[in-house]
């Protein structure tokens, strides 16, 4: 899961990599910050490339689209070592919904900053239990920057840092909207889960 950077002469690129990390609960503008920054790095005429789970198809099968209709063209992948390949010479990569990736996405994201390429992930941080999302703990460790956004609780008003799922399914992954999930601050979660 993690690699140990092989630190040689001459072993690094010019160009110095980056992890970045943004996170935080459904409905918070994870991706909208990712289309963002994307969008800046394309106006800075950095090569760009987009990556989704495949198994994400909410809005569209070959797109990023944020809860606000933001859009940005994206490739859908299978398994997390397929972004080495597809990611080529670019200079920035862009990755939506990390949390759903195979345990892979650690080693493939080091490996793609330690040749040179910025990073930016977005992702939960926290299943609808309320508990840390498959690698994001570690994603999150090992980047140099991590953004927490924060979403309004649908309950209270306040700030919300959790998702709260509204139906009784128990699978880690069940995509949904607003239809199936709500953000929540931390009372009115843990007292909906009562």
């Amino acid at each position: 899961m993690f690699i140990e950077p092989s630190i040689g002469r001459n072993k690094f690129p010019e160009q110095k990599g980056q992890i970045e990390v943004i996170c935080g609960s459904m409905f918070s503008g994870k991706t909208e910050e990712l289309i963002r920054r994307l969008n800046r790095a394309k106006i800075a005429r950095q090569k760009v490339e987009i990556f989704k789970p495949s198994v994400d198809k909410r809005y569209s099968e070959s797109e990023v689209v944020s809860h606000n209709e933001n859009t940005i063209r994206s490739t859908p992948v299978d398994f997390a070592e397929d972004l080495l390949l597809l990611s080529g010479d670019c200079d920035v990569v862009g990755i939506d919904e990390v949390q759903f990736f195979d345990n892979e996405i650690v080693s493939v994201v080091q490996k793609l900053a330690l040749q040179g390429k910025r990073v930016i992930l977005a992702g939960l941080d926290m299943d609808f239990e309320g508990r840390p999302f498959g690698s994001m703990p570690i994603l999150m460790a090992i980047a140099e920057y991590v953004t927490k956004v924060h979403a309004i609780c649908m309950k209270c008003g306040d700030l919300a840092t959790f998702s709260y799922r509204l139906s009784e399914g128990k699978q880690k992954v069940m995509l949904g909207e607003k239809e199936s999930y709500e953000a929540r601050c931390r009372k009115c979660f843990f007292e909906g889960k009562k």
